[in-house]
């Protein structure tokens, strides 16, 4: 059967037949249209490829605007056409000689985006020319395509000469120049550290604090990320340096001013009059109150920034805590950043207008920031002894308000002040009890019930609060078990007389009918201890502890020196170092090595690190700085000084050291026996005494 052929042709030509009839249209209107109608389709996602021989056509123009197209659609389908992109060198090399100094830039600057191997070689006459060109323009543009063509041809790049042209732009007499090569020589260095491209020496340093006042805002950023590397020689050379950074902190821009205030963070290290170090301090402070007025945004980038700072230099911001108050229309993230630096900025001066801040905060309707807002109050007590008494009756008071998830955090916090004040405020213990049937989180379960088994000689009712809990063992959470297994212990203990059914019915229970393996072998540890040596078991579950820390969320003091380095930057956002935002590279030795022995000496800074974690920096026999923990014991901890041969291990919520307890195989060899020989010895039948609650051989006998 014949088709008539007809019914298979069409005139219609398409959108990209029209747009190629008119990129060779004879009127030059028409072609500039037709590039932007090229370009709007680009720009949507559309494929408009198949137009380059086109385009490429339109290059050799007088019109500016229809170059800058033309040039635009080149860096987007270069790697397309690798093979046509050679057809526009003619036109780049020509334009490179314009007399017209944006021209010569353009050219420069899109060959430098050309990332095509063939062009390279086309491109090193040009871009030789444009860093020597007459024109300040013309060098700052050429100066980014440097760092550009080393990413393609490293070696090539420093075999003509190239970075040895840009170092010597650092000293061209204009600002943006200078700034611009500083940022492409840094690019460089970043790429390849061990070849040390770019350091700052005293002569660049001057010549870089030179340019600073005449720059824009971003080569200023760039050249105050650039000082970070320089040491001064002295404490008067670091002086200078700040005074001529000060100018910098009155910046509209943030970023500037951030930039700025490491710098002064750094190089105080080295001023030894005190009071010019007071004197920077409160330079810094009216900068930083100004960046709160900020969208909230920034408000969070800046309250971030400012959390480390506070912990480098306390002094900062001293007075100024009321700019930190939280207002009802802040977003949750900011109200909690500030929430941790009104606890920092706390004091015994300020600690009663912050407690009736934060008690106004716990009437809020967010319930996350009310819980922060509470715990806030643990830690002011925990932070300041001199108004613990204080804190503890606004959390009754809140207590009183019977609101179930600020009941439960009141309690979490005041085991927390029972740790650190031990045998100080037992008499809140019974308004804590009456609140048994509110709790139903785990964590407030839990630190509940720790008091009951750490105070039980002085609770009268211990064994009915404590009996409470265990009719709904089984079912409880796994952390509220655990507590709940040392708690009875530690009552029956303290009363033997009295619960020695409780404890039987409890270890039991856990060895028998729990799934979880860490409550079975703690009630094991406990049986065998009891059954075994009562006094080895009083010595390790009844043990003084030591008392917990005012702040426990410190950075570590290397991580935080390379924090500090990195003011103003994602990493000080997200409080971990740059690298660790990276693909394929590590935060190790190397880094902490330069963060360390380019701005510490150990003469100079009482504050520098120890002398063995330095020598382990430099041997590089170190791990992730993420998992370490370089920090010195807190000066505020105490340890106690006694007898007792054992912390207490199985206690809830116990940070202390178990090193000891190796000590006490000597005085107790009989719980050196394997735990499991407890079931295969016939002369320590406790456990099997106590599953046929019988009454021969009591194991608990002997502490009656």
């Amino acid at each position: 059967m014949n088709r008539h052929p007809r019914f298979f042709t069409t005139n219609k030509k398409g959108e990209i037949y029209e747009l190629k009839k008119q990129l060779n249209s004879e009127y030059r209107q028409t072609r500039s249209d037709a590039v932007k109608k090229v370009i709007a389709s680009m720009t949507v996602g559309k494929d408009v490829s198949g137009l380059f021989p086109d385009v490429l056509k339109n290059m050799q123009t007088d019109d500016i605007e229809l170059k800058k197209l033309v040039y635009l659609y080149l860096m987007n389908y270069a790697k397309t056409q690798p093979e046509l992109v050679i057809l526009a060198v003619n036109t780049f090399v020509k334009d490179s000689d314009d007399p017209n100094p944006l021209i010569r830039a353009l050219a420069i600057r899109t060959m430098g985006c050309i990332r095509v191997q063939k062009i390279i070689d086309y491109l090193m006459e040009p871009l030789r020319k444009c860093l020597q060109d007459e024109n300040p323009y013309v060098r700052k543009t050429a100066a980014i395509c440097v760092a550009k063509l080393f990413e393609i041809e490293p070696e090539m790049t420093e075999e003509q000469g190239f970075i040895n042209m840009l170092k010597d732009m650092v000293s061209d007499v204009n600002p943006m120049v200078v700034a611009n090569a500083v940022i492409a020589l840094a690019d460089i260095h970043e790429d390849n550290p061990e070849k040390h491209y770019f350091q700052v020496t005293e002569t660049v340093a001057n010549k870089l604090l030179h340019a600073l006042n005449e720059c824009t805002e971003w080569g200023q950023i760039a050249i105050l990320n650039a000082l970070t590397d320089y040491k001064p020689k002295d404490g008067k050379e670091a002086e200078t340096i700040c005074d001529r950074v000060i100018p910098r902190l009155q910046h509209a821009n943030g970023a500037v001013v951030l930039s700025a205030i490491k710098i002064i963070l750094m190089n105080m290290y080295y001023v030894k009059d005190k009071e010019m170090t007071q004197t920077f301090y409160r330079k810094m402070t009216p900068p930083l109150v100004t960046l709160l007025s900020s969208p909230p945004e920034f408000q969070y980038i800046a309250l971030r920034n400012i959390t480390l700072i506070l912990q480098k230099c306390p002094q900062v911001l001293n007075n100024e805590m009321r700019v930190f108050f939280c207002k009802y229309n802040d977003p949750p993230y900011v109200k909690l950043e500030k929430l941790e630096i009104l606890i920092r900025l706390c004091n015994s001066r300020n600690v009663d207008q912050l407690l009736s801040e934060l008690k106004e905060y716990a009437n809020e309707v967010d319930v996350d920031f009310v819980r922060k807002s509470v715990n806030a109050i643990g830690r002011c007590a925990i932070k300041i002894d001199d108004a613990t008494e204080r804190c503890i009756n606004v959390l009754l008071d809140l207590i009183k308000t019977g609101v179930s998830y600020v009941v439960q955090e009141a309690i979490v916090v005041i085991k927390d002040v029972f740790r650190k004040y031990p045998r100080t405020y037992e008499g809140i213990i019974p308004q804590l009890c009456e609140n048994l049937e509110v709790l139903d989180e785990p964590e407030a379960k839990a630190s509940l019930i720790w008091i009951i088994g750490e105070y039980a000689e002085r609770i009268d009712n211990a064994d009915d609060l404590i009996g409470y809990f265990l009719e709904n063992f089984t079912e409880e959470n796994s952390r509220v078990q655990l507590q709940l297994l040392t708690a009875t212990v530690k009552l029956f203990l303290k009363k033997p007389s009295e619960n020695q059914g409780l404890v039987q019915t409890i270890l039991q229970t856990a060895s028998n009918e729990c799934d979880n393996a860490d409550i079975r072998d703690r009630a094991y540890i406990y049986w065998r201890l009891l059954s075994t040596d009562p006094q080895a078991a009083k010595a390790v579950i009844l043990s003084e502890k030591p008392p917990i820390a005012g702040e426990n969320q410190e950075l570590s003091s290397a991580l935080l020196d390379v924090l500090i380095r990195e003011i103003g930057t994602l990493a000080s956002v997200y409080h971990k170092p740059s690298e660790t935002f990276i693909a394929g590279k590590t935060y190790g030795a190397d880094n902490v090595s330069k963060a360390m022995h380019s701005h510490y000496d150990e003469e100079e800074d009482p504050n520098a690190p120890p002398q063995k974690i330095r020598e382990a920096i430099k041997n590089n026999n170190i791990g992730d700085l993420l998992d370490l923990d370089w920090s010195e014991p807190s000066p505020t901890q105490e340890m106690p000084i006694s007898n007792n041969l054992f912390d207490d291990l199985l206690s809830f919520d116990t940070n202390t050291s178990v090193s000891t307890v190796s000590q006490t195989t000597n005085n107790h060899t009989n719980s050196t026996d394997d735990i499991m020989k407890l079931f295969n010895t016939s002369n320590n039948s406790g456990l099997k005494n106590v599953n046929n609650n019988t009454t021969n051989n009591d194991p608990f006998a002997n502490l009656l």
